[in-house]
């Protein structure tokens, strides 16, 4: 199964993806985790220390290099189907069964063209061979420029996270359009932050035919991490331990993996 998280900025995206990845590796499955948003807070929401954060992929370019086969500069021909089945196993920071990867972002401002950068991270999403009960999730960057790259386009499931505030809601229908420009099935909304059922009604109504597969209340403890390494394995925090059926919920209402 392949999951992508989106949403405006703020609304809990990052904690989310946290959880179901958190979840997931609690009933079993081995998970990777994929850092998609230039500003990076997955990994604190796994419990990664700061000192212990994983370089980012965009920025590995002796990698780069060898694999799309980029010269100097990054300038010239390179490859757009660069091998990437090995990365996570090499450059991933293990958090129980959990792989976390950051991808970092990819910008073409000010350090040359990093085109080859982003044929390999679009390579990593898109081509990754999953074995049989591992998953993939995605916590994407904020708002909508993820769909104008086309990297959503392999999941099998996009996760719009919205809270009470009417503009997260626009973000998710316009998420919903560009989504449908491009053929996206297994659109999906989860609110969070939630105060009451008044509030979760009207979320309900305003995004229309998004189908909202579940809800988070507020709770101060989801701003802390929601997992942790242990002896090894993986030990979730309180918060996702009380929510834990919630995600699982979420979980269980996404179409099997394509």
């Amino acid at each position: 199964m392949k999951i992508a998280v989106s949403g405006k900025g703020g609304v809990g995206k990052t904690t989310l993806s946290a959880m179901l990845a958190g979840t997931l590796a609690l009933k079993g499955r081995r998970v990777i985790a994929i850092d998609a948003d230039p500003d990076a807070n997955l990994a604190s929401a796994l419990g990664v220390p700061p000192d212990e954060r994983p370089t980012p992929v965009a920025e590995m370019r002796e990698l780069i290099k060898e694999r799309t086969g980029a010269t100097d500069g990054y300038g010239g021909y390179f490859k757009l189907n660069p091998k990437v089945d090995d990365i996570p196993e090499t450059y991933a920071r293990q958090i129980g069964s959990i792989r976390l990867l950051v991808l970092g972002g990819i910008s073409r401002g000010g350090g040359g063209c990093l085109c080859p950068a982003s044929a390999l991270v679009k390579a990593l999403v898109t081509h990754l061979v999953l074995g049989k009960g591992d998953a993939i999730v995605m916590d994407m960057e904020a708002g909508i420029e993820h769909l104008g790259r086309a990297t959503a386009q392999s999941m099998d499931a996009l996760i719009i996270v919205v809270n009470e505030s009417p503009w997260s809601v626009q973000t998710a229908l316009r998420v919903r359009d560009l989504a449908g420009d491009i053929g996206l099935k297994g659109l999906f909304a989860v609110a969070n932050a939630v105060r009451g059922p008044a509030n979760l009604e009207r979320i309900r109504s305003e995004l229309g035919e998004i189908p909202l597969i579940g809800h988070l209340p507020y709770d101060e403890q989801l701003r802390t991490a929601v997992v942790g390494a242990a002896d090894g394995g993986l030990e979730p925090s309180k918060a996702l331990t009380a929510h834990l059926a919630t995600v699982e919920g979420i979980l269980s209402a996404l179409p099997p993996a394509g």
